[in-house]
């Protein structure tokens, strides 16, 4: 897994091998298969480099298929579904040791002025105020290292709190949390540089949400987690590697699976992005 910048912006800096065609590597990572922020930023890269650049992406919706191989590079194949006087549209089909690993459908538009207005961003602390994440995971094990806490060397994590602790209350919605993140150097002026890189780390901590109101931990081991779709609308360019407020909300768990959506604004209450997913979270009955 990428440590910086420049290995993020290297890790989706794919090879192109034929015409709509393309490869993604692999970094060393300990976890036991692809993570899912990698798959969607490497299809969305596949899929932008078949689309002239005078359009802009503005949003994305895909399903995890099958769990990727660490060990074996992802062959992107995109299908061009159309090319307008506005708005394009790609198909990606991510592919390992010949089976589909995830899909992607991309929609691109022209940039146009028009209507707006948007959410107020919530009253939270500040980024410096809330907690280190990973360095309080940290200190709360200091004797036992936990290889995967590298894994992550590529974002910071700022904890504000979620329905289990730290927020107030609120009966409309039982599962709640919020995030402050970024990436953690500073990547390219590129814009595109940014939403790729955002795109990468949209799927992290989203789930944490709809476990926060039954007690659980993400990443504890009485619970199974496992992305099962992942959608992106882009309304406003933004720095991936300044901090974004990542607002989340889950308004159902049931059968096994809870859904997520998240608003993002930056520091200066632009929302800049909305998330949603919906994830396999299925108490561990046995080890």
């Amino acid at each position: 897994m990428p440590k910086n910048a420049d290995e993020l912006v290297e890790l989706l800096d794919l090879e192109r091998i034929d015409d709509n065609l393309f490869r993604g590597r692999q970094m060393p990572s300990a976890l036991p298969r692809v993570f899912g922020g990698q798959a969607a930023a490497q299809a969305l890269v596949a899929a932008t480099r078949t689309v002239d650049p005078a359009y802009a992406v503005h949003s994305l919706h895909s399903y995890f298929l099958q769990p990727g191989d660490t060990q074996a590079p992802t062959i992107y194949d995109v299908e061009n579904l159309r090319d307008g006087r506005s708005f394009a549209t790609r198909r990606v089909l991510a592919r390992q040791h010949g089976r589909p690993i995830y899909a992607l459908t991309a929609n691109f538009q022209k940039p146009e002025d028009g209507y707006d207005h948007q959410d107020r961003k919530p009253e939270t602390i500040a980024p410096d105020e809330a907690i280190d994440a990973r360095a309080a995971h940290r200190a709360a094990s200091p004797d036992d290292a936990d290889p995967l806490d590298a894994e992550w060397d590529v974002v910071d994590f700022r904890y504000v709190g979620s329905s289990a602790d730290l927020l107030e209350a609120d009966p409309a919605h039982p599962g709640r949390q919020q995030f402050w993140l970024r990436v953690s150097s500073r990547l390219p002026r590129d814009p595109f540089q940014h939403v790729a890189a955002f795109t990468y780390l949209s799927d992290m901590t989203l789930m944490g949400a709809a476990l926060a109101p039954h007690g659980v931990s993400l990443g504890g081991s009485d619970v199974l987690v496992a992305s099962l779709d992942h959608s992106v609308w882009f309304h406003r360019p933004f720095r991936a590697d300044e901090w974004w407020l990542y607002d989340q909300v889950s308004p159902s768990a049931s059968g096994g699976r809870g859904l997520v959506t998240a608003r993002v604004f930056t520091e200066e209450g632009t929302l800049v992005a909305t998330v949603a997913q919906e994830a396999l979270i299925r108490p561990r009955t046995r080890p």
